[in-house]
């Protein structure tokens, strides 16, 4: 079983929503390959690293993007219950924004579909719960 699953603690995350051209960056996840569902790069934080740090190195890794962050967005917290109403995931994400610097977005195993999507126009893709209010809250950061 994944230590992702029936966790003792909720898990920390950091993800970034990367703008270019007035553009945000989107992953869909390898879980979801069959139906894309688009979120922000990210992944969880490791020991002895800084939510910033996190949020950066999971950007290159996954995507091979580099970034200059811009400010603190919000946090998401994602708990789902089963139906023993047991906790089977508690993820606490705290999401970033900020500016492209280099690179070019690329597909790998963690993120098979991206994309740079105007991010008033998200109508038709299909993103994670929350993901325009977070994406609301960075253009508005990204504004001052």
């Amino acid at each position: 079983m994944s230590d992702r699953l029936y966790p003792a603690r909720p898990i920390i995350a950091a993800s970034i929503a990367v703008f270019r051209d007035g553009k945000v960056l989107l992953a869909a996840r390898k879980e979801t390959a069959a139906n894309p569902v688009y979120s922000l790069p990210g992944g969880l934080v490791e020991t002895g690293e800084t939510l910033r740090e996190a949020a950066l190195r999971e950007l290159m890794e996954e995507m091979g993007v580099e970034a200059r962050i811009i400010g603190f967005v919000d946090h998401v917290e994602y708990i789902e219950h089963d139906d023993e109403k047991k906790v089977k995931r508690h993820f606490v994400v705290n999401a970033f924004v900020g500016e492209w610097v280099a690179g070019e977005a690329t597909i790998g195993p963690e993120a098979p579909h991206v994309m740079w999507a105007d991010p008033h126009a998200l109508g038709g893709i299909a993103t994670t719960k929350g993901l325009n209010v977070i994406l609301d809250k960075a253009l508005a950061i990204m504004r001052r």
